[in-house]
């Protein structure tokens, strides 16, 4: 799943992956996972994060391969979330699952003035990372309703540091969007509307891709 900050795409992953029963796969959390196991590209994750440098594709393609070799992704298959976020990860995931493919790729699209809005709303808990937002907050006081820890607002999430987000999610995933479209992979979700209505629409476009490739 594809999808600018603000959008909601990790909320609604999660919400694909109760429904269809599968796992939810978040690069973020495979980063952390890896890093505490110690496998051999979570050694080479935790370095680069400690160097405050960005993790090469080889090496996220690496840990995403570590997981997709597990067995309940064989069987069931995955909902992916945070990846692939270039081209050169989109190709190493393709040469990944060859002979295989990607069932559907989903862009969820909101305008960029509506994400400007929802990130400058997001509170998160500094334990667990839940997200919450002025209009959601936590029951109380901004604890976490999760774990108990404390609610705040990022330090990233001023409108700048949003902007210059935004301008880099659409610079660096125009040429994969375009790259899922040309091989028919690609489905537009309008991401505005309650969850449930989001979630109904990404579903019909699963639901019908895969009814089109097993006819």
């Amino acid at each position: 799943v594809l999808g600018k900050q603000g959008a909601g795409k990790g909320t609604q992953c999660v919400r694909l992956s109760r429904h269809y029963v599968i796992p939810h796969i978040s690069t973020g959390d495979l980063f952390r996972t890896a890093a505490a196991a110690q496998t051999p590209y979570g050694k080479l994750v935790e370095h680069y994060i400690a160097e405050g440098e960005l993790v090469p594709d080889d090496v996220v393609i690496g840990v995403v391969a570590e997981r997709l070799a597990e067995d309940d992704t064989i069987r069931k298959g995955f909902v992916l979330d945070g990846f692939p976020r270039t081209l050169a990860q989109a190709e190493g995931l393709a040469e990944l699952l060859a002979p295989d493919d990607l069932d559907l790729v989903l862009d969820l699209e909101i305008p960029k003035e509506v994400a400007l809005a929802r990130l400058s709303e997001r509170r998160v808990c500094v334990s667990c990372g839940t997200n919450y937002s002025l209009s959601r907050p936590p029951k109380f006081d901004w604890t976490c309703d999760i774990c108990g820890g404390e609610v705040v607002q990022r330090e990233d999430d001023s409108e700048e540091a949003i902007r210059r987000r935004l301008m880099l999610y659409e610079e660096e995933t125009a040429p994969l969007v375009a790259w899922y479209e040309e091989r028919g992979k690609l489905a537009v979700i309008d991401g505005l509307g309650e969850p449930d209505e989001v979630q109904a629409r990404m579903v019909a476009a699963i639901d019908a891709a895969i009814r089109s490739r097993h006819q």
